[in-house]
């Protein structure tokens, strides 16, 4: 049985190592080719784009592909959007893998907003120094910003439009409280922007504002999609599970 696991997250990775090696299953793991050194899962990889859902539809039915997992960033609703839209084209299961989102503990001060454009909207009156974690890509939605001094932490060096009062520091987690208590010291940042990822790589950010009494700005992340050819689960394990039910029928 053919399988095909979207995205580059840890979840994807982890999901690509677990199914490695067993006779039934032949997975294919796709990943955008948007990190210039991406952290490569186990077994087959592909890198690239499909060319929306009509180009992924196609290359499902031509690689006669049995089941699809979105294993993808929560935030990457673009992807997922055209993998609903494919699978149900072309009439495949898919399981969508999300890792749970962050919660609130005593001591947080958090303010949510339901978009990047909207976090940006939020800032005026919260600090001036700000520390960016939200990926390159939303940098833009602060370009016009110029009473906040912008700290923004990136994979990949970020491309305009960018905030006049930016600086960048390139690096990939997973991330300590210590380092990142360290960080927002020596930059004297007094407010935080971030979504919610959720999962433990780039959690520390958020015991590290808890301790500094720092307010932080989380937008929410896209809700899981709908349709009748379309589950969810929050763990490995459990796409794992969906899997082996799916190769148990296949075999059937």
């Amino acid at each position: 049985m053919r399988v095909l696991v979207l995205g580059g997250t840890g979840e994807a990775r982890r999901l690509a190592a677990a199914l490695a090696g067993r006779p039934e299953l032949r997975v294919v793991s796709s990943l955008a080719g948007r990190v210039a050194d991406p952290r490569l899962p186990e077994g087959e990889v592909r890198i690239g784009g499909f060319g929306g859902p009509e180009g992924l539809a196609a290359w499902l039915r031509e690689e006669r592909v049995a089941a699809v997992v979105d294993a993808t960033h929560p935030f990457a609703h673009r992807m997922t959007d055209s993998a609903v839209r494919a699978t149900g084209e072309v009439g495949l299961p898919l399981l969508v893998l999300r890792r749970p989102g962050w919660q609130p503990e005593p001591g947080d001060d958090w303010r949510w907003a339901e978009t990047i454009s909207d976090a940006a909207g939020l800032l005026p009156g919260l600090g001036e120094r700000v520390f960016l974690s939200t990926g390159r890509q939303d940098l833009a939605a602060f370009a016009d910003l110029r009473e906040q001094w912008f700290l923004a932490r990136c994979v990949d060096p970020p491309e305009p439009p960018l905030p006049p009062r930016l600086e960048v520091v390139l690096d990939r987690g997973p991330f300590a409280v210590d380092g990142e208590l360290a960080l927002l010291r020596r930059h004297r940042i007094d407010v935080m922007v971030t979504k919610d990822s959720g999962g433990e790589m780039t959690a520390a950010k958020l015991v590290a504002a808890r301790e500094l009494g720092l307010p932080v700005v989380v937008v929410r992340r896209p809700p899981l999609p709908d349709g009748p050819h379309v589950e969810s689960v929050g763990t490995v394990e459990g796409a794992v599970a969906w899997l082996d039910a799916l190769a148990a029928a296949h075999a059937g």
